[in-house]
């Protein structure tokens, strides 16, 4: 059995709702990526700072996530049952923000071994506040109009020969 990859997660909206965003996962200073997006919404970046995790490791290797929103791992783990068999409509009989990316999310997590958890930001969590300086400075450039620094190339072939 492969050992589990331990990640942190974060997304970042710089005038939310609408505004410039960025996202990113982080296994380690040198193992990590990022996104911009020009205009979204902070919990949209969250989710895509899962979804890219899960989407760029192999579905053969566990991962535990760990993330400052508790809206996007109960997203993922607590809500999402109820809103397929109600039509991805929520507990206030609207429609589900953002279903085309946990739509995404859970198909890509289908089969897999990944477990999350709460972290709370800002609190000296090492990977938390790299995710969270990562995501910021994805969202700036975005902003700017600058490349988004989007990680360490070949970092994650890296990782697996490792562990």
């Amino acid at each position: 059995m492969s050992s589990r990859i331990v990640l942190a997660t974060d997304g970042s909206c710089l005038s939310n709702p609408g505004g410039p965003g960025g996202w990113a996962w982080v296994v380690s200073p040198t193992c990590w990526a990022a996104g911009g997006n020009p205009s979204t919404t902070n919990q949209r970046m969250e989710l895509q700072a899962v979804g890219e995790a899960v989407r760029a490791f192999p579905a053969d290797r566990p991962l535990h996530i760990q993330s400052d929103s508790l809206y996007a791992i109960k997203c993922l783990t607590e809500w999402l049952p109820a809103w397929k068999r109600n039509n991805w409509v929520n507990s206030a009989k609207k429609p589900v923000s953002n279903r085309d990316l946990i739509e995404y999310i859970a198909f890509l997590m289908t089969d897999r071994d990944i477990t999350f958890e709460h972290v709370r930001g800002h609190r000296g969590h090492v990977l938390n506040e790299l995710a969270d300086v990562k995501c910021g400075a994805a969202a700036a450039a975005t902003r700017d109009g600058s490349a988004v620094d989007t990680g360490p190339a070949g970092c994650i072939d890296r990782l697996l020969t490792t562990v």
